[in-house]
């Protein structure tokens, strides 16, 4: 196992053991302990009670952070004519056909997500087992097949995450930087939580969000209570 930094178990002394923060508590302390040389990232895990194994239990979805990530993220689309058109003037950093997929068979990968409208769905299926395992393929499911290039675009600047589980059942997301302000956090973070449980599968039983974690880039991870977090959501959704 290897050795924590001084840091990281000064930072960890900070977290009371056994304790299970509410949300705004969470928040605060994360805000407190930030401390690297770069804006640290604010990372949401939820524990899901679902079986991943399954396929009529994958939580898949995507959610528009009120306040973004605070990332700037690159987009590119495959369009071609008016959409492609629609796509550069709502900000796409690339857009194109058949040459950026033989760009990205070659090993380009100067993008953090992909869209592309149904008609070139026919060319970008090729590159299926070279997007799929890095979560850059298009999908209906998660917005990005679509012939609304530009609201897409729009959204994924602006803020839209996908939300995924892995293959132990749980969901990584990103919610914002230290940088943000403590309400700025905790509004993406209510809107990340909302949009989780409404992505429950039908066939999922039992207590749906087992746990959830807040952390840093380099910090240790802040367990949040989940009824106070569910009872705070609901609330402020009245």
């Amino acid at each position: 196992m290897a050795e924590r930094s001084k840091r990281y178990l000064a930072l960890k002394a900070k977290i009371e053991p056994g304790k299970l923060y509410d949300p705004e508590s969470a928040v605060r302390l994360l805000k407190e302990m930030a401390s690297a040389r770069f804006d640290e990232t604010v990372e949401m895990v939820l524990n899901l009670g679902i079986d991943p194994r399954q396929s009529d239990q994958q939580v898949r979805g995507t959610v528009v952070l009120p306040h973004g990530t605070g990332k700037t993220v690159r987009v590119l689309v495959f369009a071609q004519g008016e959409k492609a058109r629609e796509a550069q003037e709502a900000g796409a950093d690339y857009v194109g056909g058949e040459e950026l997929v033989e760009k990205i068979q070659k090993g380009w990968f100067e993008f953090d997500a992909a869209v592309a409208t149904p008609d070139m769905m026919r060319i970008v299926s090729r590159l299926g087992k070279i997007l799929g395992p890095r979560g850059l393929m298009p999908n209906a499911k998660t917005g990005t097949v679509t012939f609304d290039v530009a609201q897409a675009v729009r959204e994924i600047k602006g803020g839209r995450i996908e939300i995924r589980n892995d293959k132990l059942g749980n969901v990584h997301l990103p919610i914002g930087k230290a940088s943000f302000a403590e309400e700025q956090i905790l509004d993406n973070f209510y809107a990340a939580l909302d949009a989780v449980v409404r992505l429950k599968p039908p066939a999922a039983k039992g207590r749906y969000i087992k746990k959830i974690v807040l952390s840093l880039t380099m910090s240790p991870g802040v367990p949040v209570d989940v009824n106070t977090a569910l009872a705070r959501m609901e609330k402020r959704a009245a």
